[in-house]
């Protein structure tokens, strides 16, 4: 089979994506607007990108329904801020409830039974049921397209990072205590701890 992607309408294209990049590490992003409402959103469109800087990325797409941009975008072109919040297992369930399209106005935290907690460096609060969070600061955002099915992409310098002290030794996160989840195709996510291997580099 071959696809050419000019070919597609851009949900069949993102159906390809989604069912062959995966699984997909969720940047659970909150974010404040310039009146401090708070907002939460999950994107699994996220990775790294150095460490010196630290620097992060996440692409949150237009909405399907009518090309606007999202909340997310909005408020961190605003105020230049956001935090990633680390989804592990216990929290998959309100992680997903935040996923909806709620108005600018509705507060995710409350509207999803998540905590707030006060971040050391920037504006937005963190997932206090979250026990890694990068606070950071918008380096430059790089758009592509105006319209459904187009995105952006959001880079990140990582100025704060919190991890819980359960999971933190030697420098490292003990990745099995965090138990994080990541996104498949469809309505299906994995538990890349549960069934692990080794290899070794050469």
């Amino acid at each position: 089979m071959d696809v050419k992607p000019d070919s597609l309408h851009w949900k069949d294209a993102y159906k390809l994506m989604i069912g062959s990049i995966l699984p997909r590490p969720i940047a659970f992003v909150s974010t404040a607007d310039e009146y401090g409402t708070a907002n939460l959103a999950p994107f699994s469109f996220f990775t790294a990108i150095s460490a010196e800087p630290m620097m992060i990325c996440f692409s949150p797409m237009r909405k399907g329904s009518d090309g606007s941009k999202k909340d997310t975008l909005v408020n961190i072109e605003k105020t230049k801020e956001f935090v990633i919040n680390i989804v592990s297992e216990s929290i998959a369930g309100q992680m997903n409830r935040c996923a909806a399209e709620f108005e600018p106005e509705v507060d995710e935290f409350d509207h999803c039974g998540l905590t707030k907690a006060k971040s050391k460096t920037v504006v937005p609060p963190r997932v206090k049921e979250s026990m890694v969070h990068l606070e950071c600061e918008l380096h430059d955002v790089l758009h592509f397209g105006e319209h459904a099915g187009s995105g952006s992409l959001v880079i990140g310098k990582v100025k704060h990072i919190h991890v819980e002290d359960a999971l933190f030794y030697e420098g490292k996160i003990d990745s099995a205590k965090l138990n994080p989840i990541g996104r498949l195709a469809g309505h299906m996510y994995t538990k890349p701890m549960t069934d692990t291997f080794e290899i070794v580099r050469r």
